[in-house]
């Protein structure tokens, strides 16, 4: 009988079939989402030189005092405003978005239009 894999695995398989393709340069980095039950996080990583350029999450102070709660849209909207400040200060204006595998809905969708919004283009 054949092994169910777990939700988990099924989205580790799709980040890996997309980041065959997908990969953040100097000009134009990658904008990583990592989505668990009670937070969100985010990165901007330039993978030729494997360096994190920006990084924002639920567990920030300034996000933690806004949003009560970590796993709701509204905190994931709050993290994309966030990461788009502090990438907009580093000089990064345009990335590629990599949804770590998850469905383009609900949080991750949240924390994308907080972004475009604050002035990030994708």
């Amino acid at each position: 009988m054949a092994k169910k894999n777990s939700k988990n695995d099924r989205r580790l398989a799709r980040h890996a079939r997309v980041r065959k393709d997908v990969s953040g340069t100097p000009e134009r980095p990658r904008l990583c989402v990592y989505r668990s039950l009670k937070n969100i996080s985010v990165q901007i990583i330039d993978d030729v030189n494997g360096r994190t350029l920006v990084a924002a999450s639920s567990l920030d102070k300034d996000i933690k005092a806004q949003a009560a709660y970590g796993g709701n849209k509204e905190a994931a909207k709050l993290v994309g405003e966030a990461v788009a400040k502090k990438a907009l200060a580093a000089g990064i204006e345009t990335v590629c978005f990599d949804r770590g595998g998850y469905l383009y809905h609900g949080r991750v969708k949240e924390l994308a239009d907080g972004a475009r919004e604050a002035g990030l283009k994708f």
